[in-house]
């Protein structure tokens, strides 16, 4: 069935959509576009920059998340009278099937892709999307929007969540809620408005979130029912989940949330557990790398923020040589520093972020090193390493300063610890 029109659109497709961003949604809303025949013009940052004068083109603008609500492009297009809606929302118009929505700080690609991969197993159409790497839109075009049996997983952030009009799940799972983002929101609270959006457009039923999502809730006198708090602080291990990436925390969270749902939408849960069992979590989320000299390396790229680190850490028995930087993404760096000083050996700074984590190290009585590039890193924290212990690539900040992406991040550190294990009389 080919896509259709809604008639919420049908007078703003006369005229040619305004793309505001040429990345991995502004490409899928052109995907959409050209199955439904209409026009659009992109513009960028990088290319075709948008004015007022180019406002008169145009009915509707479609954004991508990297695009702020005070954008000035965003502004001059409401203060046209342009009609202005974030990809999620664009995609949600046409979206035949179901949608379950999933949000947090931390874990919500994991959780995104274990659900999608649980469904999967039991032959369910299943769909993982969003924030997760994969536009919503890209779907819609990939299905001509789907039918009443598919069901998008979508991942969503909070900067697609803070403007959504149209987008509306059938249930949210939020694993949780620390310090992130606030180069964008500017403080605590508004980073949680910009997520609550998705829970105001919600059954209070099917919401399930984690124990820190709760607290913080209450703590800005925003409500949830007790029925949506989801104990995940639970101690006791769960003997089913023995040898799968569920086993310890904080992936054990992600499955508590993903079994609430799965009981509450009557899935049979044993699915649950054999799904955790065949599940492999993506790349660059604490992976071990190489042994070299008695010297373990992991590869933490994914961690983008505070709570990252701090989780990865968790995981030591003892202090470890963190690799620690990046681009700044706002939040009290010196209370991170604070907390995470006796899970340390030595810290080995890279990126924006050297002077000012400089600075605070030496304030917490941290042992640190500023480091040009990531190769002087690794190789300096392997030098300082003892045998037996442990080299820890868990960034805590956005990869941009020096690479294309945490992905390329990832890549370039594995390369470099490969390259180390070559090298001759090490020790």
């Amino acid at each position: 069935m080919p896509l259709s029109i809604p008639s919420s659109l049908q007078s703003a497709l006369t005229r040619p959509i305004a793309i505001f961003g040429d990345g991995l949604s502004g490409q899928g809303v052109l995907a959409v576009l050209r199955q439904l025949g209409a026009t659009a013009v992109i513009y960028d940052q990088k290319g075709n920059q948008f004015t007022a004068q180019k406002t008169e083109s145009h009915t509707l603008v479609v954004f991508s998340p990297g695009f702020a609500p005070n954008h000035p492009w965003l502004v001059t297009a409401c203060e046209a009278g342009l009609e202005c809606m974030g990809e999620l929302d664009f995609a949600a118009l046409f979206w035949r099937g179901r949608v379950i929505g999933i949000t947090g700080t931390n874990g919500k690609t994991t959780l995104t892709e274990f659900l999608t991969h649980a469904l999967r197993q039991r032959w369910e159409p299943a769909h993982a999307v969003g924030n997760i790497g994969r536009p919503f839109t890209r779907l819609v075009a990939d299905t001509a929007g789907g039918t009443k049996e598919d069901m998008a997983i979508c991942e969503v952030s909070s900067f697609q969540a803070e403007t959504i009009q149209h987008f509306k799940a059938e249930a949210v799972l939020w694993t949780n809620f620390a310090e992130d983002h606030l180069d964008r929101h500017p403080t605590m609270e508004s980073y949680m408005n910009a997520k609550w959006h998705l829970i105001t457009r919600t059954s209070e039923d099917t919401v399930f979130v984690a124990r820190s999502v709760y607290a913080q809730a209450r703590k800005f006198n925003l409500q949830l029912p007790m029925s949506a708090w989801i104990d995940t602080a639970v101690a006791a291990p769960n003997p089913k989940l023995a040898g799968t990436v569920f086993g310890e925390y904080p992936q054990r969270e992600n499955f508590l949330l993903a079994a609430a749902w799965w009981q509450h939408a009557k899935l049979p849960l044993d699915d649950l557990y054999a799904a955790a069992k065949s599940f492999r979590l993506g790349r660059h989320r604490m992976a071990r790398v190489a042994e070299i000299a008695g010297v373990t390396f992991w590869n933490d790229s994914k961690a983008t923020n505070f709570h990252a680190v701090e989780s990865a850490l968790g995981r030591f028995a003892e202090p470890v040589n963190l690799i620690l930087g990046g681009r700044p993404k706002g939040g009290d760096l010196g209370g991170f520093i604070g907390r995470i000083a006796s899970r340390v050996r030595r810290l080995f700074l890279i990126g924006e972020t050297t002077e000012i984590l400089a600075t605070a190290s030496a304030t917490h009585g941290v042992p640190h090193l500023a480091c040009a590039t990531l190769e002087s890193a690794l190789e300096q924290a392997f030098a300082s390493a003892r045998s037996g212990g442990n080299v820890v690539f868990s960034p805590g900040f956005a990869s941009f300063d020096m690479f294309r992406s945490y992905e390329d991040r990832g890549d370039q550190f594995e390369h470099l610890v490969q390259e180390l294990g070559k090298r001759p009389n090490l020790r």
